[in-house]
C-alpha cells in the first residue's frame, strides 16, 4: 500500500490513547453519518504500543484525591469491563493502604467512591487494618502504622500488549488504517489551523490532528510553538509566573523473580492490587540499616506476564536536559538502579513475612522509563488549535482506556464533562486540583 498524502483525521501515537480514539471515533463518524474508519489514519515512529503504554505496569486504580480524575476514572473501568478477555484485563481489586497522614484524604476518596456508585469498602483504625488484611488478603500481612485501608472492589490490572493489539484490532475492524515506522518532524499550518503532518517519509494532509504521544508531549507542543512557560493561578488567587510547563519523572518498576502463585492470596486466588503508603521507618531486608524514616510507598501484584511479583515506587524528577529517546528500557539513563531494589525489595519484606530474604530473587534486567508531567501532574485534554486535540496524560495514560471514547465525542461536536476539568485554561483560571498527602505525584 502506497504511502498516505491525504486523511480527514491524523492520530499521532499508537498507545493507549490513540488507539482508543481511532477506534471509538470510526464508530462515532459511522454512527452519526459523518464519515468512517477509513477516514482514519493512526501513524507511530516505532510500533504499537513501544512507547509508556508498552512498558506500563497495567494497574486499573480509581483511589484519586481529585474529584474529576475519580469519575474520569469510573467511565475507564467501564469501558474495561466492556472486553474483559480481549483487553486481558483482570479485574481483581485494588487496595490502598495508609498511614494517619492521608486517613483524611482517603476517606474523601471512598464518600465519593459512594456518591459515584464505585464499589468500595473502607477500614479504619490500626488494629481493625491489620485484621481486615490478616483474615481477608493475606495471613502473613505485617506492615505498620496503618490506619486506614479503601479496598476498591473494581480495578486491577491488564495485561499491556494484549490491551494495545486487542484495540489496534478493533480499529481496523472499523476500516482504520494504522501505519508504523512513521516518524512526525513538524506541522503545517495556516493561522491557528494544521493543513498537514510532516513526517521523514512525506507530509500528510489533513482536515484534523489527535495527538496522544505520552512521553514525548513535550516534542509536539514544541512543534506547534505552545509556550515553554506558563503563568500559574492557585485556588488561593495568587499568580505564579513563569512556571515550568514541562517537567521529567523518571519511573521506577521491577519485578522478583519469585513464581506468581508465591503472591496469591489467603484463597489461592489472585489478591488485589496493593499500594501502601506508610510513614514507619523502612528497614533494609539485607542487613537491617535504615532506609527511610520519611513517608514512602510502594505497590506490586503477582503478574505471570511479568513472570514474578511486579510493582514499583514514586518517581523522581529528572533535573536537566532530558533526552526521551532510546526510550524505555532501551535508555542507558532511565532504568532502574541498585537503590530502588534495595528499597522496594525491603518494602515487600515490610510488608509480609513470606517476602523477608527474598531480595536475592530480584531479576536484574532493565526496567522503567520517563514520564512527561504537566505542571500540576494532571492530565491536558483540549484543542491547542482549531483542529488539533491533544491528548496529554501526565502518565496516567495506560489506565484511561476511556479518555479515547471522550474525545471521539467532542472532535464530532458533543462536549464532554468529564473532560471539561482539564482544559488547558484551569491554569490561568485558577481551577486547580486539590493535592493530596500521598508521596506520589499522581494520586
Amino acid at each position: 500500500m502506497s504511502f498516505p498524502t491525504k486523511y480527514k483525521y491524523v492520530i499521532v501515537g499508537a498507545g493507549i490513547h490513540g488507539l482508543s480514539t481511532a477506534y471509538h471515533l470510526a464508530k462515532e463518524l459511522k454512527q452519526k453519518k459523518a464519515g468512517s474508519g477509513k477516514d482514519i489514519l493512526v501513524i507511530d515512529k516505532a510500533a504499537i504500543g513501544a512507547g509508556a503504554s508498552g512498558i506500563a505496569c497495567g494497574i486499573i486504580r480509581n483511589n484519586y484525591f481529585q474529584p474529576a480524575m475519580r469519575e474520569l476514572i469510573a467511565h475507564s473501568v467501564a469501558l474495561w469491563e466492556e472486553d474483559v478477555e480481549g483487553y486481558g484485563y483482570r479485574p481483581v481489586g485494588y487496595m490502598q493502604i495508609s498511614c494517619e497522614s492521608m486517613h483524611a484524604d482517603v476517606a474523601g476518596i471512598y464518600k465519593q467512591q459512594q456518591e459515584i456508585g464505585y464499589e468500595s469498602l473502607f477500614i479504619e483504625g490500626e488494629k481493625e487494618c491489620l485484621k481486615y488484611m490478616k483474615k481477608n488478603i493475606f495471613y502473613d500481612w505485617q506492615a505498620k502504622n496503618i490506619t486506614s485501608i479503601l479496598h476498591e472492589k473494581k480495578g486491577g490490572y491488564a495485561h499491556n500488549t494484549k490491551a494495545l493489539y486487542c484495540l489496534a484490532d478493533k480499529a481496523e475492524a472499523e476500516g482504520v488504517r494504522i501505519l508504523t515506522g512513521v516518524k512526525v518532524t513538524g506541522f503545517k499550518t495556516n493561522k491557528n489551523s494544521v493543513t498537514a503532518v510532516k513526517t521523514q517519509k512525506g507530509d500528510i494532509e489533513c482536515d484534523y490532528v489527535i495527538i496522544g504521544a505520552g512521553p514525548w508531549a513535550k516534542s509536539f507542543w514544541d512543534m506547534l510553538d505552545l509556550p515553554d512557560q506558563i503563568d500559574i493561578k492557585d485556588n488561593d488567587g495568587n499568580i505564579h509566573k513563569n512556571a515550568k510547563m514541562w517537567t521529567y519523572l523518571c519511573l521506577v518498576e521491577g519485578t522478583l523473580g519469585v513464581p506468581p502463585d508465591y503472591a496469591m492470596n489467603n484463597e489461592g486466588k489472585m489478591p488485589p492490587v496493593i499500594h501502601i503508603d506508610t510513614d514507619a521507618p523502612l528497614y533494609s531486608s539485607e542487613d537491617g540499616s535504615l532506609i527511610t524514616d520519611k513517608i514512602w510507598g510502594v505497590y506490586y501484584k503477582p503478574d505471570f506476564h511479568f513472570g514474578g511479583v511486579q510493582g514499583g515506587a514514586a518517581p523522581y524528577i529528572v533535573e536537566g536536559e532530558v533526552k526521551v529517546d532510546p526510550y524505555g528500557i532501551d535508555s542507558p539513563d532511565f532504568v532502574v538502579g541498585p537503590e530502588f531494589v534495595h528499597m522496594w525489595t525491603s518494602a515487600l519484606a515490610h510488608c509480609q513475612k513470606r517476602y523477608e530474604n527474598k531480595y536475592q530473587y530480584y531479576k536484574n534486567e532493565p526496567s522503567g522509563g520517563i514520564g512527561a508531567f504537566t505542571p500540576d501532574n494532571f492530565p491536558i485534554f483540549d484543542k491547542m488549535k482549531d483542529n488539533c486535540y491533544m491528548i496529554l496524560d501526565s502518565n496516567h495514560g495506560y489506565k484511561m482506556i476511556g479518555v479515547g471514547k471522550l474525545v471521539a465525542k467532542e472532535i464530532t461536536g458533543e462536549k464532554q464533562r468529564l473532560l471539561k476539568p482539564f482544559r488547558f485554561e484551569r491554569y490561568a483560571k485558577g481551577e486547580l486540583h486539590p493535592v493530596s498527602n500521598s508521596p506520589f505525584p499522581w494520586s
